[in-house]
């Protein structure tokens, strides 16, 4: 197993909620500070992200993904021009958009799950993730969306296990999200976090872990992924932050 699964594994998310939320036209729904990560991508239509804090609105499109690790209020809205009502007062009045049609024309459904995470390495990781993490569709046109329809199907026509289906999904686009932004990202960040989404790091901390009983050295290690000694070096100072 690679070290970015390895570190995956360890977070063993249990599941908040998972599921899909309509948005009806002329609709603003907001949430309180939230522990956990969110991770929700939209299949039609379009609405905006507002954090708390952040001073641009950010449009989502269907295909786009969002992450929002533990942290302040946010409000997803079809239109900027209405006054955001609590979600937790739409569910009980029943109130939220129909999913069976996504909200309408003019509405906007996502699909997604609110997870919590605990210890070490959840800390680290949460840690490290921006206050938002927006995944354009154009980032993997692939596993995202192969993901994004199936849970969207079973969200909008439930068969028996489907709850369980939805709830694996809703982790699945989770590790697929988390594991396209550290790529992304480690072309510019710096940390160990990120060191895990580098191909030539990734490949040296395997092999140490392959044998973590061998006396392992800067210069083994570099010939075992075929990097001279300073190359090595100077890439992992670069990547990591330290020598």
């Amino acid at each position: 197993m690679d070290p970015l699964s390895e570190l995956l594994s360890l977070l063993k998310p249990q599941s908040y909620a998972s599921g899909g939320l309509a948005l009806k036209q002329n609709m603003a729904i907001a949430w309180p500070y939230h522990e956990g990560i969110k991770c929700y991508s939209v299949v039609s239509g379009q609405c905006w992200l507002t954090v708390e804090g952040i001073a641009d609105n950010l449009l989502l499109t269907a295909g786009d993904c969002y992450l929002l690790p533990p942290g302040p209020s946010f409000t997803l809205a079809t239109s900027l021009s209405v006054e955001p009502v609590d979600f937790g007062t739409l569910r009980a009045e029943r109130k939220l958009g129909n999913t069976a049609d996504g909200g309408g024309p003019d509405g906007c459904f996502v699909v997604g799950g609110h997870f919590a995470l605990s210890g070490h390495h959840a800390s680290m990781l949460l840690g490290a993730l921006p206050p938002i993490v927006h995944l354009k569709k154009e980032a993997d046109k692939t596993a995202m969306r192969w993901s994004l329809e199936h849970m969207s199907k079973e969200v909008l026509n439930p068969q028996p296990g489907s709850a369980l289906i939805i709830q694996q999904m809703a982790y699945t686009m989770l590790i697929q999200a988390l594991r396209l932004h550290l790529c992304d990202a480690s072309r510019s960040s710096v940390g160990w976090l990120f060191a895990l989404a580098d191909k030539k790091l990734s490949a040296a901390i395997s092999t140490m872990h392959s044998d973590p009983g061998h006396n392992w050295t800067l210069q083994t290690l570099a010939e075992n992924i075929g990097m001279s000694r300073s190359s090595f070096a100077r890439h992992f100072k670069e990547k990591v932050g330290t020598e």
